[in-house]
């Protein structure tokens, strides 16, 4: 949008002088006389003999067409200096704090991708689907980055046991199996100790989003 007309007309003629240059200099004398009461004339003629599909009339889209014609014969003219450009990135400023929050969780297409996520990871059902897709993305987090990944490897070696310091508290009669019975014992307390590790870990997850005050169940509702 322009202030006033005087401050159009000069944008027009730096358009056709800087970038368009349809005219040779000297036949844009007309459109230069901007104080002059038939510029309105010169303007609509400038416009034919560019071949702008816009009237003088149509005074917004004539702009918006003259100012493609201009940025397409500026590449034109500087193809290497503008190829070579990287393409525009967001800012840090511009992403948004959670990406959750603008999803549409009513969309069949987003259910259904949340559904066979939560059932592929054994992930309990809600209701909510944005609260699902959360547990999905801790779990993620949590358990199957590269790191997550190394460190359960990691854990999973171990660290050599003495089957004579730990008391069966029976006898089978055999070494053997006394040995094996031993084994299964530990192998069952540390299945124990995973379990309670798990639910600890559930625990905090489930905590971490009721405190979220985005996702007030009590509200009945996600977000403000």
């Amino acid at each position: 949008h322009f202030k006033d007309e005087t401050e159009f007309r000069n944008f027009i003629v730096w358009l056709e002088d800087q970038k368009i240059r349809h005219y040779k200099i000297e036949d844009r004398g007309n459109l230069r006389n901007i104080p002059s009461s038939e510029w309105p004339k010169s303007f609509e003629q400038y416009l034919q003999d560019v071949n702008c599909p816009f009237s003088v009339q149509e005074r917004q889209e004539s702009v918006d067409w003259l100012l493609g014609l201009a940025v397409r014969f500026e590449y034109g003219d500087n193809v290497e200096k503008y190829k070579n450009c990287p393409p525009a990135t967001a800012t840090k400023a511009e992403k948004p704090s959670d990406p959750l929050i603008h999803l549409d969780s009513n969309n069949p297409d987003f259910k259904a991708g949340v559904m066979g996520l939560a059932n592929m990871l054994k992930i309990q059902r809600h209701d909510d689907y944005l609260v699902m897709l959360k547990a999905i993305r801790i779990l993620i987090q949590e358990r199957l980055t590269p790191e997550a990944i190394a460190k359960a490897r990691q854990s999973k070696e171990g660290l050599p046991v003495a089957l004579d310091k730990h008391i069966l508290g029976f006898d089978t009669g055999d070494a053997t199996l006394n040995e094996a019975a031993q084994i299964l014992r530990l192998l069952h307390i540390e299945e124990l100790r995973d379990l309670q590790t798990r639910i600890n870990e559930a625990i905090v997850a489930v905590q971490a989003i009721i405190a979220d005050p985005k996702t007030d169940h009590r509200l009945g509702k996600v977000g403000r």
